[in-house]
């Protein structure tokens, strides 16, 4: 399988192609094309010309190009589900379920773009009538991770889209053949020519083209800190707008009060989903200590229980890291915690030497000097920590300068309410690990970045105001 480029309503074969790899087996399952200077300037000037023909497409129709297209994946669903597990590693029922959930997220946003309401405010002088309009802001440059390759692109492609702006969409090439069968799939819905485009190469080569053409209106970035930082000061020289979605770390706090069974099985479902490669992955346990020593023991005890393998086969629960630099990352992390005092209670191996499989680890005891206290373990690594008290927990759970998600575990409903206003994060989530919905807005503060995707807030980071003063026809226009 080969992931071509698509710019302007056509697809393109470029001279170099790179292969992709399959993370459980190492061999390669396909290739990527990489866009030249040349490409990219046509997808630019698609992306202008797809923009003029679809500002100016009623929302309702668009909304129905859309709608098409959420058909078209859902009927191909277990193909791009084999597609994802392939060169992503993810266990095939939970391909499945990002593509499931995704395109909910588009279909949600492809109904609220009928939705993009302005207002006509109230006259302070005779004869003068103030309206206030809403409009899509311009072509977008959208930069999307290998962790999830439906979900990503496809919430930028949804608000982008339905708000009636281009996108020219770069996934990651370690992902590439996700991307490309969803493109696929909207280019068969009858998607106008330049509305959607599709780029691959060296990352920070196309970043750097794309956000210094006048053509791009708005940047959209899913990815580590550094580089949204990076990505900022390139939009920066162009006063363009951006949302950025970048690192988290997040912590959860168990209170001494809940059903440490049923809180410790939830909390390590989540926390394997994908191998622990997700932004919201909760990272930090802050157990109180009246029930520390319970929760330690009950969230090993599941642990043990995952099932690793091929994401392909049965009954997996938890496939192998993405790529080689997660594995050696999650390695150094796990050295470097027992090192300074950390606890391995399961796990704390790589699995053989076929593929990049690593075993569901659990580290008890970590002292707040080890890295991974400090730094993501974007993999399936557990650190859990005692606290005396909640204003501990409060204050550990902030200290960083990540803000994503963040989890509480309490059946008090007071304490519930206090620690959700009280923690520094984006999105707070009590007694489960949903952390967003189709009609919710997901974003981060601090240097987890700004903006939002989804919800209502979703549809508006792409659009602009527009404030109109007008006389009235007939009046008097003599100063």
């Amino acid at each position: 399988m080969h992931a071509s480029l698509y710019i302007g309503g056509e697809w393109r074969a470029t001279p170099a192609a790179k292969p992709v790899i399959n993370p459980a087996t190492g061999e390669s399952v396909g290739t990527v094309g990489a866009a030249g200077t040349a490409d990219l300037d046509d997808a630019l000037a698609a992306a202008a010309s797809g923009f003029r023909v679809w500002s100016q497409t009623l929302a309702h129709e668009r909304g129905r190009r859309l709608i098409e297209g959420c058909r078209l994946i859902r009927e191909r669903i277990d193909a791009i589900a084999r597609v994802m597990t392939l060169e992503q590693g993810k266990p095939l029922t939970e391909a499945k379920g990002e593509i499931a959930i995704s395109v909910d997220n588009l279909e949600w946003m492809a109904e609220e773009a009928t939705r993009a309401y302005g207002r006509i405010l109230v006259p302070r002088t005779p004869g003068i009538q103030q309206f206030v309009h809403r409009e899509p802001i311009g072509p977008v440059a959208a930069f999307t991770p290998w962790n999830f390759p439906a979900l990503t692109p496809l919430r930028k492609i949804a608000g982008a889209l339905a708000a009636g702006c281009s996108l020219i969409l770069k996934p990651s090439e370690e992902t590439p053949l996700t991307a490309f069968e969803l493109v696929r799939a909207f280019h068969d819905a009858g998607l106008p020519p330049g509305v959607l485009n599709l780029v691959f190469g060296r990352s920070a080569e196309i970043s750097a083209h794309l956000i210094a053409s006048p053509v791009i209106r708005k940047i959209t970035f899913t990815g580590s800190t550094p580089v949204g930082k990076h990505l900022l000061g390139l939009a920066a020289q162009g006063a363009k707008r951006a949302t950025m979605e970048l690192g988290g770390h997040a912590p959860v706090i168990v209170c001494d009060d809940v059903d440490v069974a049923s809180a410790a099985a939830l909390a390590v479902k989540a926390k394997f989903r994908n191998a622990g490669q997700v932004c919201t992955c909760p990272t930090r346990f802050f157990v109180q200590e009246g029930v520390y020593d319970a929760f330690v023991d009950a969230f090993t005890a599941a642990t043990r229980k995952i099932v690793v393998g091929n994401g392909l086969e049965p009954g997996v629960e938890m496939g192998p890291l993405a790529n080689a630099r997660q594995l050696s990352a999650i390695e150094g992390l796990v050295r470097d915690a027992v090192e300074r005092g950390a606890r391995i209670t399961t796990g704390g191996r790589r699995i053989g030497n076929d593929g990049l499989f690593y075993e569901p680890t659990v580290l008890a005891d970590v002292p707040d000097t080890a890295r991974m206290m400090s730094e993501e373990p974007f993999g399936p690594v557990a650190p859990i920590q005692k606290v005396a008290s909640l204003d501990e927990a409060v204050a550990k759970a902030n200290a960083l300068p990540f803000g994503l998600a963040s989890y509480v575990m309490t059946r008090s409903l007071s304490r519930a309410d206090r620690l959700s206003r009280a923690i520094e994060a984006g999105m707070v989530v009590v007694n489960h690990f949903t952390v967003s919905t189709p009609s919710s807005p997901f974003g981060g503060v601090k240097e987890s970045g700004y903006g939002s995707e989804g919800g209502v807030e979703g549809l508006d980071a792409y659009l602009v105001t527009k404030s109109v003063t007008m006389r009235l026809a007939g009046e008097d226009l003599q100063p």
